[in-house]
């Protein structure tokens, strides 16, 4: 019956001091809060440790939740807070993607990539793998989008454009997403649909 408790209801009761429901909340949301930190932080231990930490702040302030949107939203606003404090603290240089540094970035992805592509067996792990490849500012929205299942007006709200803006940017993004995959998968895209 948890199980089909929506995250509103788990919000409530969790509130009202059915404290150990807020578990179900980690379980929904910890695949979806740690791929997210990991478009921000670059090592993996950083990311585990950083998504704990979001999870306990979440909790702390659930109060502050006020239903007004979903609480992936919500929870992504505490994911980016946390993880532009977090690169603070490190100092570390949030690049932009016209950074030649990015770039070379990016090209050490693609070829690491290929040598890895042989493990990317299943449809998911192949559409994470392109994302990868992606811009910052496009992996955001299509993970938003996506793996988030935020509406375009959410993600405008999150990172404060309008919800045209967003619908333009998303489209291209997955263009460059769909060009990531038939470049570096165009054996397994031709697999998948059967040519």
């Amino acid at each position: 019956m948890q199980g089909s408790l929506t995250d509103t209801e788990i919000i409530s009761r969790v509130l009202k001091g059915e404290q150990p429901l807020f578990a179900n909340l980690v379980e929904r949301y910890q695949n979806y809060v740690f791929t997210l930190v990991l478009r921000f932080v670059e090592g993996r231990e950083d990311a585990e440790e950083l998504s704990q930490d979001i999870f306990v702040k979440a909790y702390r302030s659930l109060a502050d939740f006020r239903g007004e949107s979903k609480f992936s939203t919500w929870l992504y606003t505490i994911v980016r807070t946390s993880c532009i404090t977090f690169l603070r603290k490190r100092k570390l240089d949030t690049t932009s993607i016209d950074n030649e540094k990015t770039y070379l970035q990016l090209e050490s992805q693609e070829s690491n990539f290929k040598a890895n592509s042989i493990e990317a067996k299943s449809r998911q792990a192949m559409v994470n793998q392109a994302i990868n490849l992606l811009s910052p500012g496009d992996a955001q929205l299509i993970t938003l989008f996506y793996k988030g299942e935020q509406t375009l007006e959410e993600i405008g709200t999150i990172i404060g454009i309008d919800p045209n803006t967003v619908k333009v940017k998303l489209h291209r993004a997955r263009q460059r997403l769909r060009e990531k995959m038939e470049k570096y998968f165009s054996h397994e895209v031709r697999d998948i649909q059967g040519e």
